[in-house]
């Protein structure tokens, strides 16, 4: 699984965490172990002006998704060569704003790493296609995400 961390943000940030993270994320919803995912930190502004430009709201947003190929559970990669042989696929983007998740991880009283850690999960789970626009969605998504970070606190090496 090729994922990538950039960390944009000038915050101190443990890229190496965070990848593992998305691993287990990644391999917990079954997806093609040869597909690759972006994670990029980057700081008030920089999350300012994406959530301006993609979703039309101001200031800055805690994450973001852009997703590329389709992915779906079950059909987790990126289409079939001529042979039937499944492609990884290139899931997309996922854009975190550690100075936001510092805030909000104060605020729900687990802190920044924590936060961080649950915003990369809930923007992998929107690439794979999860929702909480509707209450059924949510309830899916969310539960789903409750389930994948249990997991992965059970694993997870020490801060």
């Amino acid at each position: 699984m090729s994922i990538e961390v950039l960390n944009e943000s000038g915050a101190a940030v443990d890229e190496e965490a965070l990848a593992t993270l998305a691993r287990h994320v990644l391999d917990g919803m079954r997806v093609h172990p040869l597909a690759e995912l972006s994670v990029l930190l980057v700081d008030e502004a920089a999350m300012s002006a994406l959530h301006e430009k993609w979703m039309g709201e101001p200031g800055p947003t805690d994450v973001l998704a852009f997703p590329m190929d389709e992915l779906r559970p079950g059909h987790m990669s990126g289409g079939a060569d001529d042979a039937g042989t499944p492609d990884p696929g290139l899931l997309g983007d996922v854009v975190l704003c550690p100075s936001v998740a510092e805030r909000q991880g104060a605020e729900a009283g687990h802190g920044t790493a924590a936060e961080l850690e649950l915003l990369c999960t809930h923007g992998i789970l929107h690439l794979l296609g999860y929702d909480h626009a509707e209450p059924a969605e949510h309830a899916e998504m969310f539960g789903l995400q409750g389930r994948l970070l249990e997991s992965w606190q059970e694993k997870r090496p020490p801060r």
